[in-house]
């Protein structure tokens, strides 16, 4: 699932090549990779990932499995949201290819519907940023002393107890700074729904970021684009206050 957004690009391009756009196949991949300059951008953040210093040095399985689950977070953000248009635009985009050609089945035009192309951009925006949410809260958990853990385990509290009642309230603080951040950051996203749905089917599945671009550009009218804008501010201020109140609680902590 992490890597499907890139399937088209290695696997799938042979299979389904009327629908896959040129960009996509292997020969241009090839090409890319044989310049120096894109060679070299690999070497710090494997260095970065897979340094000496890292609390998983020694478990090869899990630091590839890792690098893998991070690559969508490393990838830039419109060039994975446009692939999932492709994916899933048109008749013949590749979704819709690949469940005629392996099991039979006509697959639905997805940005015609309300459900199907509000899926589509939710699953887009969490395929996208679940791997750093993941690492934030990977170093949170290995953050927490092993003796913790070990005192719990005399005590007799072992797996979804040890979580409940040692685990989760050590790392509570840093859920709920991450839950407010993600909240922010939401409300003002503009990438996804832009490039993945472009708010259809009829603009109704448009965010306020997109939503006050179309009303300034598209509709011509600057000022209920502003408006639309603004509009989030009732909702944003208070969770700024949250945050900074819960990160002034970290610090006390601390």
């Amino acid at each position: 699932m992490l890597l499907l957004p890139c399937i088209p690009r290695v696997v799938l391009s042979r299979a389904f090549a009327p629908s896959v756009p040129e960009g996509y196949r292997p020969k241009g991949f090839a090409l890319l990779l044989s310049r120096p300059r894109t060679c070299q951008v690999d070497r710090p953040v494997r260095s970065a990932v897979l340094a000496d210093g890292n609390p998983l040095t020694g478990l090869l399985g899990i630091k590839a499995l890792l690098v893998v689950y991070v690559l969508p977070w490393m990838l830039p953000a419109v060039q994975a949201c446009i692939s999932f248009r492709w994916m899933l635009a048109g008749e013949e985009a590749l979704i819709d290819r690949a469940l005629a050609v392996l099991i039979g089945v006509d697959g639905p035009i997805w940005f015609n519907h309300w459900w199907l192309a509000l899926g589509a951009n939710i699953v887009a925006y969490v395929w996208k940023w679940m791997p750093f949410w993941t690492v934030i809260f990977l170093a949170g958990r290995m953050a927490i002393p092993r003796d913790v853990s070990d005192a719990a385990a005399v005590d007799g509290a072992a797996g979804s107890r040890r979580f409940v009642h040692v685990t989760f309230p050590l790392l509570a603080n840093l859920y709920l700074v991450c839950t407010l951040l993600s909240t922010m950051w939401t409300m003002g996203e503009f990438t996804t729904v832009y490039f993945v749905s472009g708010g259809a089917p009829v603009w109704s599945t448009e965010v306020l970021a997109t939503l006050a671009f179309h009303y300034a550009f598209d509709a011509a009218n600057p000022a209920l684009g502003v408006a639309a804008v603004m509009s989030v501010l009732p909702l944003l201020v208070p969770v700024v206050i949250v945050l900074m109140r819960a990160l002034q609680t970290r610090a006390v902590q601390l």
